[in-house]
């Protein structure tokens, strides 16, 4: 599962009720921070999650819509001793930017705690992977080089099966651990055990994909296909579409029809501009595809194979 937190919806600038381009995905002993518009520090605090395991950013691109934010918090956690490192990844593009604003601007050569590190990503940089899950970079059309999207999978599994495994006597300990992992066994009374054995058949995990500004989907179909839930854009509305594309900006229309096109189950619009309410963009988008949401600041969506739940929480004042 996959916890998702909105904390900046609102389209290039901010608005009294949205927030700019944040967002924060929690899972396992995971947290990641995706873009950091400005005044994101502060919807941090509002929301009521804190900083605790925050040491790692994804950023789309480097409009400074979704990176202002970055010389406050850096300037923040990085003086924090129990932080060892704070990790920052992006395109080429958007990190000659971000060092400016960091190490130029908010740092200036002072001594930190942390220690501020800037990985460039590349189309299939997988940025974090270990035994359940996979974190991977894709490159995406908006405006200017070096746009990317995120996709977080959790792999797919083989339930073990506790009833096999007793008809079979299986012993409880290494031999069972070993199984899961999909290696053979020989037991004390010299039987062989194999996975096939004992697991049941294949389960996928669950497929999240965010997407930050974008121009066009096409190219993205195979990596959306399928998708639990699918976040992007919606910048327009469909009377807008000239003005959409003049920007690389998508409509409420576009991204409701990529959706339904690839067979996302669940569709979670953001980026809203000010000329527009979120229920203009989410009725213009449920016309096309029933499933979708339109985020605001401090909603929260749980995301998994049973479906995708949203929480409201207006934040702490």
């Amino acid at each position: 599962m996959f916890d998702l937190l909105f904390l900046g919806t609102s389209a290039a600038t901010p608005s009294a009720y949205r927030g700019l381009s944040a967002h924060m995905i929690s899972h396992r002993q995971y947290r990641f921070l995706l873009d950091c518009g400005e005044g994101t520090q502060r919807q941090i605090l509002r929301s009521g999650v804190g900083f605790r395991r925050l040491d790692k950013v994804l950023l789309t691109h480097n409009h400074l819509d979704h990176i202002m934010g970055l010389g406050g918090l850096v300037s923040t956690l990085a003086r924090w001793e129990v932080m060892e490192q704070f990790d920052i990844y992006g395109s080429k593009a958007t990190l000659d930017r971000v060092s400016d604003l960091v190490f130029g601007v908010a740092l200036r050569g002072n001594k930190t705690a942390a220690s501020v590190q800037l990985h460039e990503i590349h189309p299939g940089t997988i940025i974090v992977e270990d035994s359940k899950f996979k974190l991977t970079a894709f490159p995406v059309k908006h405006r200017g080089p070096g746009c990317f999207g995120f996709m977080f999978e959790e792999k797919a599994r083989r339930p073990f099966l506790d009833e096999k495994a007793e008809a079979l006597n299986v012993p409880f300990g290494p031999e069972r651990a070993k199984l899961v992992q999909g290696e053979t066994v020989t037991l004390v009374d010299g039987r062989t055990i194999g996975p096939d054995d004992v697991l049941g058949e294949e389960i996928k995990g669950t497929k999240y994909v965010h997407i930050g500004d974008l121009a066009q989907t096409r190219g993205l179909e195979e990596i959306c296909e399928g998708a639990d839930a699918l976040v992007v854009e919606a910048t327009y509305l469909h009377e807008e579409a000239a003005l959409a594309k003049s920007y690389g900006h998508l409509t409420a229309t576009q991204g409701a029809r990529f959706a339904k096109e690839v067979g996302v189950e669940t569709l979670i619009l953001t980026h809203i501009s000010r000329r527009h309410t979120g229920r203009q963009i989410g009725q213009e988008a449920r016309s096309i595809f029933k499933n979708t949401y339109v985020a605001r600041d401090f909603d929260r969506f749980e995301i998994s194979k049973d479906g995708v739940e949203r929480f409201r929480d207006e934040g702490k004042r």
